[in-house]
Protein backbone atom coordinates (compact mmCIF):
# COMPACT_ATOMS: atom_id res chain seq x y z
CA UNK A 1 0.00 0.00 0.00
CA UNK A 2 1.62 3.51 -1.27
CA UNK A 3 2.35 5.90 1.79
CA UNK A 4 -0.70 8.78 2.38
CA UNK A 5 0.33 12.27 2.77
CA UNK A 6 -1.09 13.19 6.46
CA UNK A 7 -0.95 16.65 4.80
CA UNK A 8 -0.15 18.02 1.37
CA UNK A 9 3.22 17.50 0.34
CA UNK A 10 3.89 15.36 4.24
CA UNK A 11 4.59 11.78 4.17
CA UNK A 12 4.27 9.24 7.10
CA UNK A 13 7.88 7.30 5.95
CA UNK A 14 7.07 4.66 8.25
CA UNK A 15 5.02 2.91 5.58
CA UNK A 16 4.88 2.08 1.86
CA UNK A 17 7.11 1.04 -0.75
CA UNK A 18 10.33 1.74 0.41
CA UNK A 19 11.60 2.21 -3.24
CA UNK A 20 9.26 4.51 -4.57
CA UNK A 21 8.62 6.09 -1.05
CA UNK A 22 12.64 7.27 -1.09
CA UNK A 23 12.95 8.22 -4.70
CA UNK A 24 9.42 10.45 -4.22
CA UNK A 25 11.73 12.00 -1.38
CA UNK A 26 14.93 12.27 -3.10
CA UNK A 27 13.60 13.90 -6.36
CA UNK A 28 12.53 17.44 -4.72
CA UNK A 29 16.14 17.65 -2.98
CA UNK A 30 17.69 17.03 -5.72
CA UNK A 31 15.65 19.58 -7.29
CA UNK A 32 16.36 22.19 -4.77
CA UNK A 33 19.87 21.28 -4.59
CA UNK A 34 20.48 22.21 -8.80
CA UNK A 35 18.53 25.34 -8.29
CA UNK A 36 20.92 26.66 -5.09
CA UNK A 37 24.23 25.52 -7.55
CA UNK A 38 22.56 27.41 -10.72
CA UNK A 39 21.53 30.49 -8.32
CA UNK A 40 25.49 30.81 -7.68
CA UNK A 41 26.53 30.56 -11.15
CA UNK A 42 23.33 33.03 -12.13
CA UNK A 43 24.71 35.55 -10.20
CA UNK A 44 28.43 35.36 -10.86
CA UNK A 45 27.63 35.82 -14.31
CA UNK A 46 26.11 38.85 -13.58
CA UNK A 47 28.62 40.64 -11.55
CA UNK A 48 31.24 38.97 -13.74
CA UNK A 49 29.19 41.00 -16.92
CA UNK A 50 28.45 43.68 -15.11
CA UNK A 51 31.27 44.20 -12.21
CA UNK A 52 34.80 43.06 -14.09
CA UNK A 53 37.07 39.85 -12.43
CA UNK A 54 37.73 42.38 -9.14
CA UNK A 55 33.84 42.00 -7.96
CA UNK A 56 34.17 38.31 -8.57
CA UNK A 57 36.76 37.74 -6.88
CA UNK A 58 35.36 39.86 -4.07
CA UNK A 59 32.06 37.58 -3.69
CA UNK A 60 34.43 34.53 -4.32
CA UNK A 61 36.17 35.60 -0.74
CA UNK A 62 32.88 36.51 1.01
CA UNK A 63 30.98 33.11 0.34
CA UNK A 64 33.97 31.80 1.45
CA UNK A 65 33.34 33.12 5.01
CA UNK A 66 29.63 32.27 4.23
CA UNK A 67 30.46 28.52 3.79
CA UNK A 68 31.95 28.59 7.14
CA UNK A 69 29.24 29.48 8.76
CA UNK A 70 26.48 27.69 6.96
CA UNK A 71 28.93 24.44 7.99
CA UNK A 72 27.99 24.95 11.10
CA UNK A 73 24.22 25.55 10.87
CA UNK A 74 24.15 22.20 8.40
CA UNK A 75 25.34 20.14 11.72
CA UNK A 76 23.04 21.93 13.87
CA UNK A 77 20.13 21.51 11.22
CA UNK A 78 21.03 17.83 10.80
CA UNK A 79 20.86 17.59 14.54
CA UNK A 80 17.29 18.88 14.75
CA UNK A 81 16.18 16.94 11.49
CA UNK A 82 17.33 13.50 12.77
CA UNK A 83 15.39 14.44 16.62
CA UNK A 84 12.77 15.41 14.94
CA UNK A 85 12.23 12.50 12.14
CA UNK A 86 13.09 10.06 15.10
CA UNK A 87 10.36 11.68 16.97
CA UNK A 88 7.44 11.67 14.03
CA UNK A 89 8.54 7.86 13.93
CA UNK A 90 7.42 7.46 17.37
CA UNK A 91 3.93 9.56 16.41
CA UNK A 92 5.37 11.72 19.53
CA UNK A 93 4.54 15.30 18.00
CA UNK A 94 5.64 17.26 21.44
CA UNK A 95 9.25 15.93 21.34
CA UNK A 96 9.54 16.95 17.39
CA UNK A 97 8.03 20.82 18.29
CA UNK A 98 10.90 20.49 21.19
CA UNK A 99 13.89 19.66 18.99
CA UNK A 100 12.92 22.04 16.51
CA UNK A 101 12.12 25.04 18.95
CA UNK A 102 15.40 24.63 20.07
CA UNK A 103 17.34 24.55 17.06
CA UNK A 104 15.73 27.65 16.08
CA UNK A 105 16.41 29.39 19.33
CA UNK A 106 20.34 27.89 19.29
CA UNK A 107 21.12 29.15 15.48
CA UNK A 108 18.77 32.10 14.86
CA UNK A 109 20.08 33.38 18.50
CA UNK A 110 24.14 32.50 17.30
CA UNK A 111 23.22 33.84 13.77
CA UNK A 112 22.04 37.82 15.15
CA UNK A 113 25.43 37.97 16.89
CA UNK A 114 27.55 36.67 14.43
CA UNK A 115 26.01 38.73 11.96
CA UNK A 116 26.30 42.07 14.38
CA UNK A 117 30.06 40.78 15.21
CA UNK A 118 30.44 39.90 11.11
CA UNK A 119 29.07 43.38 10.04
CA UNK A 120 31.73 45.20 12.68
CA UNK A 121 34.57 43.34 11.85
CA UNK A 122 34.05 42.45 8.49
CA UNK A 123 37.76 44.48 7.33
CA UNK A 124 39.78 42.13 9.73
CA UNK A 125 38.28 39.22 8.40
CA UNK A 126 39.03 39.92 4.73
CA UNK A 127 42.49 41.10 5.75
CA UNK A 128 43.15 37.44 7.94
CA UNK A 129 41.47 35.95 4.04
CA UNK A 130 44.02 37.59 2.34
CA UNK A 131 41.43 39.37 0.46
CA UNK A 132 43.34 41.04 -2.88
CA UNK A 133 43.95 44.73 -1.99
CA UNK A 134 42.03 45.72 -5.62
CA UNK A 135 39.05 43.43 -4.07
CA UNK A 136 39.12 44.59 -0.56
CA UNK A 137 36.24 47.43 -1.06
CA UNK A 138 34.43 45.53 -3.29
CA UNK A 139 34.28 42.54 -0.93
CA UNK A 140 33.73 44.81 2.04
CA UNK A 141 30.65 46.55 0.28
CA UNK A 142 29.29 43.20 -0.59
CA UNK A 143 30.34 40.86 2.88
CA UNK A 144 28.56 43.28 4.77
CA UNK A 145 25.07 43.10 3.21
CA UNK A 146 25.16 39.79 2.88
CA UNK A 147 26.32 39.81 7.06
CA UNK A 148 22.65 41.45 7.33
CA UNK A 149 20.75 38.10 5.47
CA UNK A 150 22.90 35.88 7.59
CA UNK A 151 19.71 35.22 10.14
CA UNK A 152 16.93 34.93 7.90
CA UNK A 153 19.34 32.46 5.02
CA UNK A 154 20.07 30.70 8.27
CA UNK A 155 16.06 30.33 9.16
CA UNK A 156 15.29 29.35 5.90
CA UNK A 157 18.03 26.26 5.57
CA UNK A 158 16.62 25.06 9.41
CA UNK A 159 12.93 25.46 8.74
CA UNK A 160 13.52 23.38 5.13
CA UNK A 161 15.39 20.83 7.12
CA UNK A 162 12.78 20.48 9.60
CA UNK A 163 10.01 20.02 7.19
CA UNK A 164 12.31 17.08 5.87
CA UNK A 165 12.21 15.41 8.93
CA UNK A 166 8.73 15.80 9.96
CA UNK A 167 8.57 13.71 5.64
CA UNK A 168 8.20 17.04 3.17
CA UNK A 169 10.78 17.59 0.76
CA UNK A 170 8.52 19.40 -1.51
CA UNK A 171 7.44 22.47 0.18
CA UNK A 172 11.35 23.23 0.40
CA UNK A 173 11.82 22.81 -3.10
CA UNK A 174 9.03 25.84 -3.94
CA UNK A 175 10.19 27.92 -1.30
CA UNK A 176 13.84 27.77 -2.49
CA UNK A 177 12.82 28.03 -6.29
CA UNK A 178 11.22 31.32 -4.84
CA UNK A 179 14.17 32.81 -3.17
CA UNK A 180 16.29 31.83 -6.24
CA UNK A 181 13.33 33.31 -8.64
CA UNK A 182 14.21 36.69 -6.35
CA UNK A 183 18.17 36.93 -6.41
CA UNK A 184 18.74 35.66 -10.08
CA UNK A 185 15.95 38.56 -11.23
CA UNK A 186 16.95 41.12 -8.58
CA UNK A 187 20.37 40.92 -8.87
CA UNK A 188 20.87 43.03 -12.33
CA UNK A 189 17.98 45.28 -11.31
CA UNK A 190 19.94 46.48 -7.92
CA UNK A 191 23.62 46.26 -9.61
CA UNK A 192 22.39 48.28 -12.26
CA UNK A 193 19.67 50.81 -10.84
CA UNK A 194 17.13 49.06 -13.11
CA UNK A 195 13.34 50.28 -12.98
CA UNK A 196 14.30 53.66 -10.96
CA UNK A 197 15.96 51.25 -8.08
CA UNK A 198 19.53 52.89 -6.87
CA UNK A 199 22.43 51.67 -9.13
CA UNK A 200 24.12 49.91 -5.85
CA UNK A 201 27.13 47.96 -7.84
CA UNK A 202 28.08 44.96 -5.98
CA UNK A 203 26.20 45.81 -3.22
CA UNK A 204 23.01 45.59 -5.03
CA UNK A 205 23.79 41.74 -5.52
CA UNK A 206 23.81 41.20 -1.79
CA UNK A 207 20.82 43.26 -1.28
CA UNK A 208 19.28 40.91 -3.62
CA UNK A 209 20.61 37.97 -1.74
CA UNK A 210 19.23 39.69 1.34
CA UNK A 211 15.85 40.42 -0.39
CA UNK A 212 15.49 36.96 -1.34
CA UNK A 213 16.45 35.24 1.86
CA UNK A 214 13.93 37.59 4.05
CA UNK A 215 10.41 36.72 1.36
CA UNK A 216 11.74 33.05 1.11
CA UNK A 217 12.50 32.56 4.61
CA UNK A 218 9.31 34.19 6.15
CA UNK A 219 7.03 32.97 3.47
CA UNK A 220 7.70 29.48 4.69
CA UNK A 221 7.33 29.93 8.13
CA UNK A 222 4.03 31.27 7.48
CA UNK A 223 2.96 28.38 5.54
CA UNK A 224 4.01 26.41 8.32
CA UNK A 225 1.56 28.12 10.36
CA UNK A 226 -1.46 28.58 7.79
CA UNK A 227 -1.07 24.55 6.93
CA UNK A 228 -0.76 24.43 11.08
CA UNK A 229 2.26 21.92 10.09
CA UNK A 230 3.59 19.38 13.07
CA UNK A 231 6.91 21.98 13.90
CA UNK A 232 4.86 24.93 14.42
CA UNK A 233 4.93 25.94 17.95
CA UNK A 234 2.20 28.47 19.70
CA UNK A 235 1.35 29.60 23.03
CA UNK A 236 3.04 27.36 25.89
CA UNK A 237 5.03 25.59 22.94
CA UNK A 238 7.21 29.02 22.38
CA UNK A 239 9.17 28.55 25.38
CA UNK A 240 10.99 25.70 23.49
CA UNK A 241 12.79 28.34 22.15
CA UNK A 242 14.89 28.50 24.51
CA UNK A 243 15.82 25.17 25.21
CA UNK A 244 17.03 23.33 27.87
CA UNK A 245 20.13 22.37 29.23
CA UNK A 246 20.02 18.94 28.51
CA UNK A 247 18.28 19.64 25.05
CA UNK A 248 21.10 21.82 24.56
CA UNK A 249 23.57 19.47 24.47
CA UNK A 250 21.79 16.70 22.55
CA UNK A 251 21.91 19.10 19.80
CA UNK A 252 25.35 20.34 20.27
CA UNK A 253 27.11 17.15 21.10
CA UNK A 254 25.64 15.62 17.51
CA UNK A 255 25.86 19.16 14.99
CA UNK A 256 29.26 19.91 15.87
CA UNK A 257 30.77 16.85 14.69
CA UNK A 258 28.33 16.52 11.39
CA UNK A 259 29.39 20.50 11.20
CA UNK A 260 32.57 19.33 11.58
CA UNK A 261 32.52 17.13 8.77
CA UNK A 262 32.40 19.71 6.17
CA UNK A 263 35.51 21.85 7.38
CA UNK A 264 36.92 18.76 7.49
CA UNK A 265 36.08 18.54 3.41
CA UNK A 266 36.49 22.02 2.71
CA UNK A 267 40.08 22.16 4.25
CA UNK A 268 40.95 19.18 2.23
CA UNK A 269 39.84 20.86 -1.04
CA UNK A 270 41.91 23.80 0.11
CA UNK A 271 45.24 21.44 0.43
CA UNK A 272 44.50 19.62 -2.67
CA UNK A 273 43.71 23.36 -4.65
CA UNK A 274 46.98 24.20 -3.36
CA UNK A 275 49.20 20.86 -4.45
CA UNK A 276 47.16 21.20 -7.85
CA UNK A 277 48.26 24.90 -8.58
CA UNK A 278 51.79 23.55 -8.22
CA UNK A 279 51.51 22.64 -11.31
CA UNK A 280 50.57 25.56 -12.94
CA UNK A 281 47.74 27.89 -14.61
CA UNK A 282 46.57 25.27 -17.20
CA UNK A 283 46.52 22.39 -14.72
CA UNK A 284 45.02 24.71 -12.40
CA UNK A 285 42.61 25.92 -14.61
CA UNK A 286 41.31 22.61 -14.99
CA UNK A 287 40.93 21.45 -11.86
CA UNK A 288 38.64 24.27 -11.58
CA UNK A 289 36.61 23.26 -14.31
CA UNK A 290 36.37 19.59 -12.97
CA UNK A 291 35.26 21.04 -9.72
CA UNK A 292 32.61 22.81 -11.44
CA UNK A 293 31.08 19.68 -12.71
CA UNK A 294 31.86 17.86 -9.90
CA UNK A 295 29.46 19.73 -8.08
CA UNK A 296 26.72 18.79 -10.34
CA UNK A 297 27.96 14.89 -10.12
CA UNK A 298 27.51 14.83 -6.23
CA UNK A 299 23.57 16.34 -6.14
CA UNK A 300 21.74 13.10 -6.68
CA UNK A 301 24.38 11.40 -3.81
CA UNK A 302 23.40 14.34 -1.42
CA UNK A 303 19.74 14.59 -2.22
CA UNK A 304 19.59 10.17 -1.77
CA UNK A 305 21.98 10.74 1.72
CA UNK A 306 19.29 13.51 2.72
CA UNK A 307 16.65 11.23 2.58
CA UNK A 308 17.77 8.26 3.76
CA UNK A 309 18.40 10.40 6.88
CA UNK A 310 15.01 11.37 7.02
CA UNK A 311 13.51 7.65 6.07
CA UNK A 312 15.95 6.07 8.54
CA UNK A 313 14.86 8.63 11.41
CA UNK A 314 11.72 8.09 11.37
CA UNK A 315 11.08 4.34 10.67
CA UNK A 316 14.46 3.62 13.62
CA UNK A 317 11.94 5.81 15.96
CA UNK A 318 9.02 3.56 14.85
CA UNK A 319 11.48 0.58 15.36
CA UNK A 320 11.29 -0.42 12.09
CA UNK A 321 14.57 -1.93 11.87
CA UNK A 322 13.61 -4.35 9.44
CA UNK A 323 12.83 -1.16 7.04
CA UNK A 324 15.90 0.61 8.51
CA UNK A 325 18.21 -2.20 6.54
CA UNK A 326 15.68 -2.16 3.37
CA UNK A 327 15.89 1.86 2.85
CA UNK A 328 19.99 1.77 3.16
CA UNK A 329 19.73 -0.60 0.63
CA UNK A 330 17.39 0.78 -1.90
CA UNK A 331 19.36 4.56 -1.07
CA UNK A 332 22.84 2.18 -1.91
CA UNK A 333 21.32 1.64 -5.39
CA UNK A 334 19.22 4.86 -6.02
CA UNK A 335 22.93 6.31 -5.81
CA UNK A 336 24.94 4.69 -7.43
CA UNK A 337 23.02 3.87 -10.62
CA UNK A 338 21.59 8.11 -10.39
CA UNK A 339 25.53 9.08 -10.07
CA UNK A 340 26.88 6.94 -12.74
CA UNK A 341 24.26 8.29 -14.86
CA UNK A 342 25.81 11.80 -14.02
CA UNK A 343 29.49 10.33 -14.31
CA UNK A 344 28.91 8.92 -17.82
CA UNK A 345 27.09 11.85 -19.32
CA UNK A 346 29.80 14.29 -18.06
CA UNK A 347 32.73 11.99 -19.74
CA UNK A 348 30.09 11.55 -22.86
CA UNK A 349 29.77 15.32 -23.20
CA UNK A 350 32.70 16.91 -21.29
CA UNK A 351 34.53 19.06 -24.09
CA UNK A 352 31.57 21.07 -25.20
CA UNK A 353 30.90 21.53 -21.42
CA UNK A 354 34.41 22.79 -20.75
CA UNK A 355 34.31 24.72 -23.30
CA UNK A 356 31.82 27.12 -21.86
CA UNK A 357 34.29 27.49 -19.52
CA UNK A 358 37.32 27.39 -20.70
CA UNK A 359 37.02 27.95 -24.72
CA UNK A 360 36.86 25.21 -27.43
CA UNK A 361 40.70 25.80 -28.07
CA UNK A 362 42.12 25.80 -24.58
CA UNK A 363 44.44 23.44 -24.03
CA UNK A 364 43.49 22.78 -20.62
CA UNK A 365 40.60 20.90 -21.93
CA UNK A 366 42.63 17.70 -22.31
CA UNK A 367 43.85 17.81 -18.80
CA UNK A 368 40.60 18.30 -17.33
CA UNK A 369 38.98 15.33 -19.23
CA UNK A 370 42.10 13.46 -18.42
CA UNK A 371 41.30 13.89 -14.65
CA UNK A 372 37.32 13.44 -15.51
CA UNK A 373 38.67 9.79 -16.77
CA UNK A 374 40.78 9.47 -13.93
CA UNK A 375 39.17 10.80 -10.90
CA UNK A 376 34.93 10.88 -11.65
CA UNK A 377 34.28 7.42 -10.95
CA UNK A 378 35.09 7.86 -7.35
CA UNK A 379 31.75 10.17 -6.93
CA UNK A 380 29.91 6.64 -7.25
CA UNK A 381 31.72 5.54 -3.90
CA UNK A 382 31.22 8.43 -2.85
CA UNK A 383 27.56 8.94 -2.85
CA UNK A 384 27.28 4.87 -1.56
CA UNK A 385 29.51 5.42 1.28
CA UNK A 386 27.05 8.86 2.01
CA UNK A 387 24.17 6.72 2.46
CA UNK A 388 25.81 4.38 4.46
CA UNK A 389 26.80 8.22 6.86
CA UNK A 390 23.25 8.83 6.17
CA UNK A 391 21.35 5.79 8.56
CA UNK A 392 24.00 5.26 11.12
CA UNK A 393 23.53 9.39 11.90
CA UNK A 394 19.93 8.74 11.96
CA UNK A 395 20.57 6.79 14.90
CA UNK A 396 23.10 9.43 16.35
CA UNK A 397 26.29 7.95 15.28
CA UNK A 398 28.18 11.11 14.24
CA UNK A 399 31.70 10.32 15.58
CA UNK A 400 32.29 7.49 14.01
CA UNK A 401 31.80 9.22 10.72
CA UNK A 402 33.53 12.07 11.46
CA UNK A 403 36.76 9.98 12.06
CA UNK A 404 36.65 8.00 9.52
CA UNK A 405 35.94 10.97 6.50
CA UNK A 406 39.10 12.57 8.53
CA UNK A 407 41.62 9.31 7.60
CA UNK A 408 40.36 8.79 4.31
CA UNK A 409 40.67 12.48 3.62
CA UNK A 410 44.35 13.01 5.02
CA UNK A 411 46.32 9.94 5.64
CA UNK A 412 44.86 8.26 2.35
CA UNK A 413 44.15 11.19 -0.02
CA UNK A 414 46.48 13.75 1.11
CA UNK A 415 49.03 11.31 1.79
CA UNK A 416 49.27 8.63 -0.88
CA UNK A 417 49.03 12.27 -3.12
CA UNK A 418 52.40 13.88 -1.45
CA UNK A 419 54.40 10.74 -1.56
CA UNK A 420 53.13 9.35 -4.77
CA UNK A 421 54.10 13.03 -6.86
CA UNK A 422 57.57 12.22 -7.40
CA UNK A 423 57.05 9.14 -9.40
CA UNK A 424 53.72 9.64 -10.53
CA UNK A 425 53.59 13.58 -11.28
CA UNK A 426 50.08 15.14 -11.14
CA UNK A 427 48.09 11.55 -11.84
CA UNK A 428 48.91 11.21 -8.09
CA UNK A 429 46.31 14.03 -7.63
CA UNK A 430 43.67 12.79 -9.40
CA UNK A 431 44.33 8.88 -8.18
CA UNK A 432 44.03 9.84 -4.53
CA UNK A 433 40.45 11.15 -4.97
CA UNK A 434 39.34 7.51 -5.62
CA UNK A 435 41.58 5.97 -3.36
CA UNK A 436 39.91 7.86 -0.80
CA UNK A 437 36.82 7.31 -1.35
CA UNK A 438 37.20 3.50 -1.92
CA UNK A 439 39.08 3.86 1.97
CA UNK A 440 36.37 5.61 3.63
CA UNK A 441 33.43 3.12 1.74
CA UNK A 442 35.40 0.05 3.59
CA UNK A 443 35.87 1.62 7.16
CA UNK A 444 31.88 3.17 6.50
CA UNK A 445 30.53 -0.49 5.69
CA UNK A 446 32.25 -2.35 8.63
CA UNK A 447 31.15 0.08 10.46
CA UNK A 448 27.38 -0.42 9.28
CA UNK A 449 27.39 -4.14 9.40
CA UNK A 450 29.87 -4.21 13.05
CA UNK A 451 29.80 -1.15 14.83
CA UNK A 452 27.78 -0.67 17.36
CA UNK A 453 25.18 2.23 16.18
CA UNK A 454 22.36 0.14 16.28
CA UNK A 455 22.60 -0.58 20.42
CA UNK A 456 21.62 2.74 21.24
CA UNK A 457 18.66 5.08 20.95
CA UNK A 458 18.37 8.31 20.70
CA UNK A 459 15.44 10.67 21.93
CA UNK A 460 14.43 14.49 23.12
CA UNK A 461 15.49 14.55 26.48
CA UNK A 462 12.64 15.57 28.75
CA UNK A 463 11.64 19.23 29.46
CA UNK A 464 13.52 18.58 32.84
CA UNK A 465 15.63 16.70 31.99
CA UNK A 466 18.57 19.17 33.09
CA UNK A 467 17.34 18.10 36.60
CA UNK A 468 16.38 14.67 36.40
CA UNK A 469 19.73 12.82 34.30
CA UNK A 470 22.53 12.52 36.89
CA UNK A 471 25.75 14.46 36.05
CA UNK A 472 27.41 10.40 34.63
CA UNK A 473 24.83 10.33 32.56
CA UNK A 474 25.38 10.38 28.43
CA UNK A 475 25.38 14.09 27.39
CA UNK A 476 24.74 13.62 24.09
CA UNK A 477 21.20 13.05 24.15
CA UNK A 478 20.08 9.89 26.54
CA UNK A 479 21.62 7.47 24.73
CA UNK A 480 20.58 4.12 25.57
CA UNK A 481 20.72 0.45 25.19
CA UNK A 482 17.70 -0.72 22.88
CA UNK A 483 15.61 -3.34 23.71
Amino acid sequence: MASSPTRRGQRDLTTGPIALTLLAFALPTLGSNILQSLNGSINTIWVGRFLGEGAVAATANANTIMFLMFALVFGFGMASTILIGQSMGRRDVEAARRAFGASIGLVMGGAVVVAALGWIFTPDILRVLATPPSAMPLALAYLRVIFLGLPASMLLVLLSMALRGIGDSITPLWFTMLSVLLDSGLNPVFIRGWFGMPAMGIAGSATATLIASHVAAFGLLAYVYARDLPIRLRGHELSYLIPSLALTRTILSKGLPMGAQMLVMSVAALTMTGLVNRYGIETTAAYAVSLQLWGYIQMPALAVGAAVSSMAAQNIGAGFWDRVDRITRAGLIFSAVLTSTMVLAIIAFDRPVMGLFLGGESPAIAIARHIQVLASWNFIIFGMTMVLFSTVRANGAVWAPLIMLFVAMYPVRIGFALLCQPTMGADALWWSFPLGSCANFVMALCYYRYGGWRNQRLVVPAERAQEQVPSSAEPAGRLHPSS
